[in-house]
């Protein structure tokens, strides 16, 4: 199985830290962010395929064709036109299943094999601040219906269930049209969400996770990273 691992975005809220740099090879623990989400793929994933843009031959350079006996292919996004974007350029090159990850979030190895055991999943997490997060909303049994970005909320309040960009997907993807986020960007849960009308996709509830969206998130992940090794 093959996972895909979003790693294009510069991570604008992260200041001068990413002027030199890409967000995910910024350092928690002495290592980058993102080889804490490789090292902790389920032992069912043969193969990587990075979506790099910004400063992506930084990645390339430090990875290079695979990690820890597991190839490593790339793709490079240019236009950032979101996270649906983002993954259709590697559409050729996917098998019929697939796991896609956050290239700068931090993810629990058992929660990622969690996934593995549906046909079709997202992770989800419940926590107290939902505003800067995708608010999920799952029916009776526990399968996605729709996830809904905090700023779109007819109430702004929603419920703290929240979408933390951890996905096992089919190609069955790629007939669905992209949902627009932005003025420009295609949401990858969002669109994920529409396959609903056919399909089962299981919310399955982390144990661990952690964000890496501002620089204070690199400091409390310092305190918390053992979680996730």
């Amino acid at each position: 199985m093959q996972a895909v691992i979003l790693a294009a975005g510069r991570g604008t809220r992260m200041g001068e830290l990413t002027d030199e740099i890409p967000k995910p090879l910024l350092k928690i623990g002495g290592r980058p962010i993102v080889e804490y989400a490789l090292d902790n793929l389920p032992e069912e994933i043969s193969e990587i395929i990075f979506i790099v843009g910004y400063k992506g031959d930084m990645i390339r350079k430090y990875f290079g064709g695979e990690h820890k006996g597991r190839k490593i292919s790339y793709c490079e996004q240019t236009d950032f036109n979101g996270t649906a974007g983002a993954i259709c350029l590697a559409k050729d090159m996917l098998a019929d299943r697939f796991l896609v990850l956050m290239g700068d979030d931090l993810y629990h190895k058992k929660d990622l094999k969690k996934l593995l055991r549906h046909d079709l999943a997202l992770l989800v997490k419940k926590i107290e601040n939902n505003t800067r997060f995708g608010v999920v909303e799952k029916d009776s049994e526990g399968n996605l219906k729709q996830v809904v970005e905090f700023k779109f909320l007819k109430d702004r309040k929603g419920g703290n269930l929240v979408n933390i960009g951890a996905y096992l997907m089919s190609k069955d993807f790629f007939d669905y049209p992209f949902v627009l986020v932005s003025d420009k960007e295609f949401g990858l849960p969002q669109t994920l969400a529409q396959m609903a009308d056919k399909y089962k996709i299981k919310a399955v509830e982390a144990d661990f996770w952690h964000p890496n969206g501002h620089k204070e998130d690199l400091a409390e992940g310092e305190k918390i990273i053992n979680f996730f090794k």
